[in-house]
């Protein structure tokens, strides 16, 4: 199957502005990517308007990604619920203003807070997630756009590991306005078959996101990434592969990235090797 391959802007910097946002565009586009990850890392980062008009000028496909920072959680234990789904509505304003059908990331908890549950007290935060959640997913229908939620690995977050837990927390929801984000780093770490994942997320499959095992260029590393395509295609997805690397020259992202040392010799190259690599496959 044939997908359109796009990178998310964390590759290079942090936050997403519209100061860096034309520059970057160009470079994305120039390189080869069809689509584009757009990072609202806060509300007023960039300029939806704005930004749809640099889109454009390049024929990128867009698609927003949320940054869950501290504070930001639909579980009252981790943060500000009414605050977060305030910054997810504007995230949902952001994509209809583009034009851009995901929005993306681990919209339940802050990432890099972790803490022990019991079956009982996990049962009891499938349940706050659900009903916090809820009313964002019926916003994000009635604007065309899919909430895309994704499972982190266990040193990011405590609560939605594998896309088993996943399916089982939002399964109720789980329709047009939400669905799974997958991201091959984390299946990577969490899942006994990554591959066998995929299957069962299935037509849940809302939006994919793709690195080395490492964080550093596809191809450069362990994973099966034939296995991993035709997985996808056994799932029926044919949307965007989104490759979500990080650089270590920014100290906010690093930090939380846990990028410690280059992952490539440059950024540029992190990005060109995984596109042709990807692009290889699928010929």
């Amino acid at each position: 199957m044939q997908r359109t391959i796009g990178v998310n802007t964390w590759v290079w910097t942090s936050p997403l502005t519209d100061e860096n946002l034309p520059a970057l565009a160009e470079k994305i586009a120039r390189m080869g990517f069809g689509a584009i990850e757009l990072p609202l890392e806060s509300a007023g980062d960039w300029d939806p308007v704005r930004t749809r008009d640099v889109l454009a000028e390049h024929a990128l496909v867009p698609v927003v990604v949320g940054a869950m920072g501290s504070g930001r959680s639909l579980l009252a234990r981790a943060g500000g619920v009414a605050a977060t789904q305030e910054y997810l509505r504007a995230c949902l304003t952001a994509a209809a203003v583009l034009g851009a059908g995901i929005v993306a990331g681990p919209f339940y908890a802050p990432t890099g807070v972790t803490w022990r549950m019991s079956d009982d007290e996990r049962l009891a935060a499938t349940g706050e997630l659900r009903r916090n959640l809820a009313p964002l997913v019926e916003e994000a229908q009635a604007v065309g756009v899919t909430l895309a939620i994704e499972p982190l690995n266990r040193y990011e977050t405590s609560f939605l590991n594998t896309v088993d837990q996943a399916l089982e927390a939002l399964g109720p929801l789980i329709g047009p306005g939400l669905g799974l984000a997958v991201d091959t780093y984390h299946l990577g770490i969490e899942e006994k078959r990554p591959t066998d994942a995929i299957r069962r997320a299935g037509a849940a499959i809302a939006h994919v996101q793709v690195c080395g095992n490492d964080r550093g260029a596809v191809g450069d590393d362990h994973t099966d990434w034939p296995g991993v395509l035709a997985a996808l295609d056994d799932a029926g997805y044919s949307g965007i592969l989104g490759l979500e690397s990080f650089t270590g020259e920014n100290a906010t992202i690093a930090v939380a990235a846990s990028v410690w040392r280059p992952l490539a010799e440059s950024q540029d190259a992190l990005a060109e090797r995984s596109l042709a690599h990807l692009r290889s496959l699928q010929r």
